[in-house]
């Protein structure tokens, strides 16, 4: 009796579900090289494009992962290095490419330095574990998380590509931006990461409504939108840290309500 041939699998049938998430991972790594290159050639519209694709996919695989319940070690590991890539190395590249290159040997130190913080907020972010009471702490990066960081260094090159023209020379802001932000990279001042909102059902409709309003505005004004982006990002870090401090005293008063009703 002739044996039956088995069939190649990458996976198993059981573990499809694995793929997806990592699949649009790896997208994110291309788009973030391809930006580089496309720095190189002076091409700095399509490059920002690029780091910004490579956003939305970096936001979108790790919720389809928790989704279809396909998260993994492997694909947490490779989410990280992807995110150094795409975030740490590609964005400050187009800088130094597009301006920082001015600046000689310290314009390439700058570069250096931004690469750097980025890999060591993302090796303390892979050994970051939260307690069960302290869930709610799932909500807050500590520091800009790495996409958030790519975007806003790149703040100063959008700006040059928007239609807007209020007589500010930005350009020369790039270095000072790029250390401010590598700071924040590393510090632990806390960012909103807004993983554990819940949303009501009523609320979902305007919920998609303001979604496709922004997929409208990044569509016709892609580089204006992204300097509001970034502006009111800024806006809300010290909106997180008082947020932040709220929870904590919140938590410490739950905490110690409990004790109190132990010994009771």
């Amino acid at each position: 009796m002739m044996q039956e041939n088995k069939k190649f699998k990458i996976v198993t049938s059981k573990k499809t579900r694995y793929l997806l998430p990592n699949i649009l991972t790896l997208a994110g790594v291309c788009l973030g090289i391809s930006s580089i290159k496309f720095s190189i050639e002076g091409n700095f519209t399509l490059a920002v494009t690029l780091i910004l694709f490579a956003a939305i996919l970096d936001a979108l695989d790790g919720r389809i992962a928790r989704l279809i319940k396909g998260t993994s070690e492997f694909g947490k590991e490779l989410d990280s290095l992807t995110d150094f890539v795409s975030f740490g190395i590609a964005p400050v590249f187009i800088l130094y490419f597009w301006e920082l290159n001015n600046y000689g040997k310290l314009g390439w130190a700058i570069t250096l330095i931004y690469s750097v913080c980025c890999v060591l907020r993302l090796a303390r972010f892979n050994l970051t574990k939260i307690e069960g009471r302290e869930e709610w702490k799932n909500n807050f990066f500590e520091g800009i998380p790495s996409p958030a960081g790519g975007l806003l260094i790149l703040m100063p090159l959008i700006y040059e590509l928007t239609n807007l023209n209020f007589g500010l020379e930005i350009k020369n802001l790039t270095p000072y931006l790029t250390i401010f932000i590598a700071i924040l990279l590393v510090s632990k001042i806390p960012t909103l990461a807004l993983k554990k909102i819940s949303i009501s059902p009523k609320t979902t409709v305007f919920l998609l409504l303001g979604i496709g309003i922004i997929f409208i505005a990044l569509l016709f004004y892609t580089f204006e939108t992204l300097l509001i982006f970034g502006i009111v990002y800024l806006i809300s870090i010290p909106v997180s840290i008082i947020s932040y401090k709220k929870q904590i005293k919140k938590n410490a008063e739950k905490i110690s309500e409990d004790s109190h009703e132990d010994i009771l």
